[in-house]
């Protein structure tokens, strides 16, 4: 995996506990530790979103490479 992929996946699955937190109880983390829409707080939710976008591309990619083209 590059590490673009996997800074992208923690960068999701960091937002998604987020959204988790916000839906059953709430609990806004990313707000809690940086700041109710501080700079910083922006920034991660702004990098959150990128990651998201960029993890479509993900369903596009073949994982393991096929037959004819080893």
């Amino acid at each position: 995996m590059k590490t673009l992929d996997i800074i992208a996946l923690i960068l999701v699955v960091i937002g998604a506990i987020n959204w988790g937190l916000i839906g059953f109880f709430r609990f806004d983390l990313v707000a809690s530790l940086f700041g109710d829409m501080s700079a910083f707080s922006r920034v991660v939710y702004a990098l959150v979103g990128i990651a998201g976008l960029y993890a479509f591309s993900f369903f596009g990619r073949d994982r393991e490479p096929r037959e004819t083209d080893r």
